[in-house]
């Protein structure tokens, strides 16, 4: 589900504010030491604040997220919820490594066939193995990346570790995917608006409850973008079939936060109008190009300019056992802008 089957808690909430950003080439960012997870994050600076923003009553679907790919950065009120949605839905631990496994066969394409070398992260998440970044920096060493969340635990983590090339470029917003202009005005210090960009919105317009704002949001990142730019965007389906996903959506936002909105796959194509869908379409998200092995990354740490990733990624998931599944309720598609 979007954010429990995003990648990110991919919250919607609170201001535009503008928050750690890089000075260029390799960010000046402090790392995490060998097996950092949340206790770790104490010593950067900056941080303590951040921290006292984090609640750890109540459940939150990026730590969640995390805890299904095997990571370190989550709490026992989300190893509970996890498990219980679990229960309920046994599948729903698949969506983190399906959407992960699509976010690394799209940027792959992008960067290595359509010679995009710039992208807009919205929606973050917790880093882990294969961040944009890291997979479009492996083909493209030069690509540029902005990264924007307006979690807590997100921002403490950039801080530590949303790292880059030499040549390139990473940089991170704190804002709501809301305020668009902001987040534009803000993006345009490390991106060309002049040339192609690729809009990645996996797993965070399920935050947007009201279905007309939501479309109204990423067409507003759209048309903001020149010709030759792309949409990757994943979403949580609602389907008949599959009755279990709506019965964990409905205790995640019972217990959880932030609420989630389920859409079908009809109203997930509406998000690419007046874009070129690539082949397959709109499609779980396990389904897009799944021959594209070569886009899905590599273990954690292996292959990456910085090395850096929280806890484990979906490569370690599939070192454990686990296969990436044949159908998931996690829809998503990549197109083109003409």
């Amino acid at each position: 589900m979007s954010a429990l089957a995003s990648s990110s808690g991919r919250g919607a909430r609170g201001p535009a504010a503008v928050g750690f950003r890089t000075a260029g080439g390799v960010c000046s960012a402090q790392r995490l030491p060998p097996g950092g997870s949340l206790d770790t994050l104490s010593g950067v600076t900056g941080n303590e604040d951040i921290r006292e923003r984090i609640d750890t009553t109540r459940p939150h679907t990026a730590r969640i997220w995390n805890y299904w790919l095997g990571g370190k950065d989550n709490y026992p009120v989300d190893r509970e919820a996890g498990d219980q949605i679990r229960a309920i839905h046994p599948g729903i631990g698949d969506y983190a490594l399906a959407d992960r496994l699509f976010l690394g066969r799209a940027v792959h394409h992008l960067v290595g066939r359509a010679g995009v070398r710039q992208f807009l992260d919205i929606g973050t998440g917790l880093p882990s193995a294969d961040n944009t970044h890291e997979v479009a920096q492996r083909t493209a060493p030069d690509a540029r990346v902005v990264y924007v969340d307006n979690d807590p635990l997100v921002l403490t983590h950039a801080r530590a570790m949303l790292t880059s090339t030499f040549e390139g470029r990473t940089d991170y917003l704190d804002a709501d995917l809301r305020d668009v202009d902001a987040i534009l005005e803000r993006a345009a210090g490390t991106l060309d608006f002049s040339e192609p960009v690729a809009l990645m919105m996996l797993g965070v317009v399920i935050f947007v409850e009201d279905h007309q704002e939501s479309y109204d949001v990423v067409r507003r990142f759209m048309a903001a973008l020149p010709s030759g730019s792309h949409l990757v965007l994943s979403h949580t389906i609602t389907s008949p079939s599959m009755p279990e996903v709506d019965a964990a959506v409905a205790f995640w936002n019972e217990h959880g936060t932030p609420r989630l909105t389920q859409r079908t796959p009809a109203q997930v194509e509406r998000y690419f109008d007046g874009l070129e869908l690539l082949e397959p379409g709109v499609v779980s998200c396990s389904r897009w190009r799944p021959e594209s092995a070569s886009g899905s990354g590599s273990p954690s740490g292996s292959g990456s300019p910085s090395g850096s990733g929280s806890g484990s990624g979906p490569e370690d998931v599939r070192e454990r056992g686990a296969a990436e599944p044949d159908e998931v309720a996690m829809f998503g598609g990549v197109a083109r802008k003409p």
